[in-house]
């Protein structure tokens, strides 16, 4: 999967919670609502040749949509931070999150619990 960069990624972002969407409608999610409509076209134009969204054409107009969900996306992002930044380690990640984002006590119980559920659906699918 090829990476986006963060306008493409803000496209993204939108088109998700729009679930389909014109260029205008994009346009009116846009924080800077001075990019030109050419601009926010063409990241659009080019997230569909990177294969993450596609269009139901309406005449001249176009309606797009994602191909690729949030989690989906997320779900490879996070594998990708896993094995450039953290060897592969959950427990690096888990380790860092302690230091460098000093996780409150309340946090590492929730996270303790969220380990610990994981764990026993893990144990109920390796049973059946």
């Amino acid at each position: 999967m090829e990476d986006l960069t963060a306008k493409e990624e803000e496209v993204m972002q939108i088109l998700w919670d729009l679930d389909k969407a014109l260029v205008r409608d994009i346009m009116r999610k846009l924080p800077n609502t001075k990019q030109p409509y050419t601009t926010v076209a063409s990241i659009v134009r080019i997230l569909e040749k990177k294969g993450f969204v596609s269009h139901k054409p309406y005449g001249k107009t176009h309606e797009y949509f994602p191909l690729i969900s949030k989690t989906e996306y997320r779900r490879r992002k996070f594998k990708g931070l896993l094995t450039h930044y953290f060897d592969n380690s959950i427990e690096s990640v888990v380790s860092f999150l302690a230091k460098e984002e000093k996780l409150s006590p309340k946090e590492f119980e929730e996270l303790t619990k969220v380990i610990a559920k994981e764990s026993e659906n893990q144990k109920k699918d390796d049973t059946k």
